[in-house]
C-alpha cells in the first residue's frame, strides 16, 4: 500500500460513499484505497496530522501514504487531487483547480454542511463490493 494515496471519507455520508463507488471503477490501476473518517485507521491518519476526528465535513487524500513524500489534501484539493489521477474526460475537471481555493472551498463547505440533508445518511458504513474488497482499509 505505500505510495499508493489513501482517500478517507464520512462511512454513513450517503453522496460519500456514491463518490467511492464513482471512483472505484474509474481507477483501473488501484491507485487508491479507501477508509472510512470514523475507522480507527481514519482516526490515526487524522491524529497524525493533528485534524480534528470529529469534523466528519470534509474527505481527505493522503497522498504518497507510507512515504517520505506523504502529505493530506482536503476539500477542494482532495477532490481536484482525485479526478486528476482518473481516466480522461474527468481528468479534465482538475482544471478547475485555477479557481481560488477559497473559492472552490466554500463550494465544497456548502455541500458537505448540507450533504446529509439532500443525499441522505445510512446507519453504518458501507460495506465494499467483493470486486473491490482489497481496496478498503478495514482497521
Amino acid at each position: 500500500m505505500s505510495g499508493q494515496d489513501v482517500l478517507l471519507y464520512d462511512g454513513v455520508c450517503a453522496m460519500c460513499n456514491w463518490l467511492v463507488q464513482f471512483v472505484l471503477p474509474r481507477d483501473p490501476q488501484g491507485r487508491f484505497r479507501f477508509a472510512s473518517l470514523q475507522s480507527d485507521f481514519g482516526r490515526a491518519i487524522l491524529a497524525k496530522y493533528k485534524l480534528d476526528p470529529n469534523d466528519l465535513d470534509s474527505f481527505y487524500a493522503v497522498v504518497d501514504y507510507g512515504t517520505s513524500s506523504e502529505h493530506v489534501l482536503n476539500k477542494s484539493a482532495g477532490a481536484f487531487h482525485v479526478v486528476s489521477q482518473l481516466k480522461a474526460p474527468l481528468k479534465l475537471l482538475s482544471a478547475f483547480k485555477i479557481i481560488p481555493r477559497p473559492l472552490t472551498d466554500f463550494g465544497y463547505d456548502l455541500l458537505a454542511k448540507n450533504r446529509y440533508r439532500m443525499f441522505g445518511k445510512h446507519d453504518s458504513c458501507m460495506m465494499p463490493d467483493s470486486a473491490y474488497q482489497d481496496r478498503f482499509i478495514q482497521a
